[in-house]
Parts: C-alpha cells; structure tokens; sequence
C-alpha cells in the first residue's frame, strides 16, 4: 500500500510538471521539454499560466530598473513594450486583431465566429493594434521603477482572470484550443488556484501603494466583467481569440489606470 501510495505521488507530480510544461509551450515562447498532451497532464496547465505573467512582470521590471534614467526614454519603453511580445510570441496579440476585425464587421454571431478563424488582417485589426501600440508605448514612456512594480503584477492579474475565465464561461464552440483547456481542466480546482492567486496579487498591490494599487485591480474587474458581457452578446461565449482580447486590453487598461492617475496627482 505504501509503495502504492508514493507511486500515485509520483505521478501526480509528474502530471504537475507536464502541466508546467505544457501552458509554457502554449503560451510562452520560452523552450520547453517536449510533452504529450493527455487528459492528465492538462488538468492543471491553466494554473501554470499566470506564472508566465510573473515571468513577463520580472523581466519588465528588471529592465526599467537596470535602466534608471540612464537610457533615453524613448528607447526604454520601446524595449517595455516589446518584452511581454517576444515573451509570448504576440499569441494574445493575434486575438486583439481577429476580435477587432470580428467586431467591426458588424455581421452575425456565427459570421463572426468564422472571422475569428480567417488568418487575414482586415483594416480595422491593423487600425486598433496600432492605437494600441501607440498608447502602450506611451505609458511606459511615463512608467518608473515604482510604478513598473505595479504594472508587472498586472500581467499575473490578466492571466489569472484569463484562466478563470476559461473555467468559468460559457464557450461560443466546441472547438479549438480555449475549448481543449476548458474542457481537459479539472474546473473547480483550477478555479480556486485562479481565486488564490488573484487574491496574492491584490494584497501585493495593495501593500506596494493602496492607491494606486486599488485603481488598478478596479480597471482589471471592470475589463473582466465587459469581456464577459461583450463574448456572450456578440459571440454568445468566449473563444481562444477573446481570450487574447481580454488579455491585452486588460493590461492596457490597467496601466492606463495607474498611470493615468499618476499624471492627474503629479
């Protein structure tokens, strides 16, 4: 029996790792080992995910820190903006485009459910990531080291909801890889993971600066609660590309914010 019970263990923690492994390659352009996706080793990947925010949110950090007023401003939050896209590989990236494009067709849900899917940059997905581009970029052009710690926790907050989401809402198909992790996670379990780490977070935002820290959770359940709104009206439920939305308009909001209101209190 007790050889029994440690070879459970065992593979539990193995089934852990491939978790690890798994939202990594998925999610991260970091190498990682190759892993077989099974039922088992995806129970848990959702709850790995918002460790590759902390992954983005130590690097930004640690780059503006190591930079200091030393590098022009300009090329620092060239750097800032970019780091969190060569980190992912612009995957959530690609959902803002697609879902811009969908939205502004202005056509039926199931029409646009196959714009998602079309690998075509329309107009208007070359207009918002633009817009988007530019107003990121000058956030970080205002950001410094203490407001950058703030802003680094934001990219866990953005995947914890992000993952919560996936557990949570109703999908708009059956179909393709937001559908595969929902469907492959034990629910529950990665719920509370979700809640425990979205709890973490703002008990660290708070403790860095109740302010600013307050705004910025606020901005992060005010996109979270319109995502849901805006996927089941427009979409009738989330896919993989809202979740990307989601994501990248979460982060800016957030920043925007607790930037914005440090301009407005300068």
């Amino acid at each position: 029996l007790r050889a029994s019970a440690c070879e459970k263990r065992r593979v539990s923690v193995m089934n852990l790792i491939r978790s690890f492994f798994i939202a990594f390659s998925m999610y991260s352009k970091i190498p990682m080992p190759r892993t077989d996706w099974t039922k088992e080793s995806m129970r848990y990947a959702m709850c790995f995910f918002p460790v590759i925010g902390a992954v983005i949110g130590g690097l930004l950090y640690l780059w503006i820190y190591l930079t200091g007023d030393s590098t022009g401003s300009l090329f620092r939050a060239a750097v800032a903006v970019l780091i969190p896209i060569i980190i992912t590989g612009g995957i959530h990236l690609d959902g803002l485009l697609d879902t811009a494009d969908a939205l502004s067709s202005y056509k039926t849900k199931e029409e646009k459910l196959e714009i998602l899917k079309d690998s075509h940059a329309g107009a208007f997905a070359i207009i918002i990531g633009i817009c988007w581009f530019v107003l990121d970029f000058g956030i970080y052009s205002e950001a410094d080291t203490h407001t950058i710690g703030l802003l680094a926790i934001g990219f866990v907050i953005s995947r914890t909801l992000s993952g919560l989401s996936l557990v949570s809402f109703r999908m708009a198909k059956n179909t393709g890889l937001a559908a595969t992790f929902s469907d492959m996670a034990l629910k529950s379990r990665v719920r509370i993971v979700m809640i425990c780490y979205l709890i973490v977070c703002a008990g660290l935002l708070l403790y860095l600066d109740p302010l600013y820290g307050t705004a910025e959770l606020i901005g992060a359940l005010l996109v979270f609660f319109w995502y849901r709104h805006l996927s089941y009206e427009k979409f009738g439920g989330i896919t993989g590309d809202l979740a990307g939305f989601f994501l990248q308009n979460c982060e800016l909001f957030m920043a925007v914010c607790v930037i914005g209101l440090r301009i407005v209190l300068r």
